[in-house]
């Protein structure tokens, strides 16, 4: 397989070995927790004869670049031509209300809605973002038309069959059981877009800024493992970096979203950590996928 594409956007991407990197950081204030279309479709362009050529696994640095992954998408699946399924291992459902653009919170839908994507599979859902107290801030037309699904770990998801959504919206005690259900997905066939944002994993696994879910590597090996089609393209996001914004109103929702600087003391400890996963997912990845 092709070794990593790192867009430097924050600096948080351990070294790779044959990794090619993307010097991307004065887009970091611009493009970091959220930002305009226009400025993201400038990005883009800017990234677009890198995607181009041949890759591996995008790295994305820390999970407030998420939404990236919706201009990723939209290049592998126009190169793949045909039906694709989107399936992201996630904490938070990255499906939320957000009228300033695109964030990293809000991303999904848009990607639901590019026409060579069939389906998008939220998966490992701790987060009480995709619980009853916050269902409001869900956007509920891709759950309700089928175009993504959540799976969810220890959520009351009793909300989604009174507001339609039921069908979309699937609650499990335990990963073992998610993952024997999610097997059995009806779309299982179809090539796979695989999006990793570590703050699926538990704290022990490795650390972000973010509120963390419940998954071991076991669980993330298992999935990867059982796909029943091949992984076409790949992004890995959910590294551990502090930026202090310059505009307040990034500062604000930062805040809002509870975010809190990591302990510089212990930093370099987290990193480890997150780097040591990086070298555990990116040969499962590769295993598992065709060449970009």
């Amino acid at each position: 397989m092709s070794a990593p594409l790192v867009l430097d956007l924050d600096g948080a991407v351990g070294p790779l070995p044959g990794a090619r990197v993307l010097p991307l950081r004065a887009w970091q204030d611009a493009v970091r927790f959220g930002c305009g279309v226009a400025t993201l479709e400038r990005l883009a362009r800017e990234l677009q004869p890198a995607l181009d050529t041949a890759h591996g696994t995008v790295m994305l640095g820390s999970g407030d670049f998420h939404h990236l992954t919706w201009p990723l998408v939209r290049q592998a699946a126009a190169r793949h031509g045909g039906p694709l399924q989107v399936v992201v291992l996630d904490n938070h459902p990255d499906n939320m209300r957000y009228p300033f653009g695109v964030h990293c919170g809000s991303w999904v839908r848009r990607v639901a809605a590019l026409p060579q994507v069939a389906r998008v599979h939220m998966v490992g859902l701790c987060s009480a973002d995709a619980g009853t107290r916050h269902c409001w801030e869900n956007v509920l037309g891709p759950l309700r038309g089928g175009r993504v699904h959540y799976w969810c770990l220890g959520v009351d998801t009793r909300w989604a069959r009174a507001l339609g959504c039921g069908q979309a919206v699937h609650g499990f005690a335990d990963s073992a059981s998610l993952l024997d259900a999610f097997a059995a997905r009806a779309d299982a066939e179809l090539p796979v877009y695989l999006s990793i944002d570590k703050d699926v994993f538990g704290e022990d696994v490795a650390r972000t800024n973010w509120d963390q879910g419940r998954f071991q590597l076991a669980d993330a090996r298992r999935l990867i493992d059982e796909l029943s089609a091949p992984i076409v393209a790949s992004d890995i996001t959910g590294e551990i970096s502090h930026h202090r914004y310059r505009q307040p109103f990034k500062r604000l929702l930062s805040a809002l979203d509870g975010q809190q600087p990591p302990d510089p003391n212990v930093l370099p400890l987290w990193q480890a950590g997150q780097h040591a996963l990086n070298a555990a997912l990116l040969p499962l990845i590769a295993a598992a996928s065709v060449a970009a």
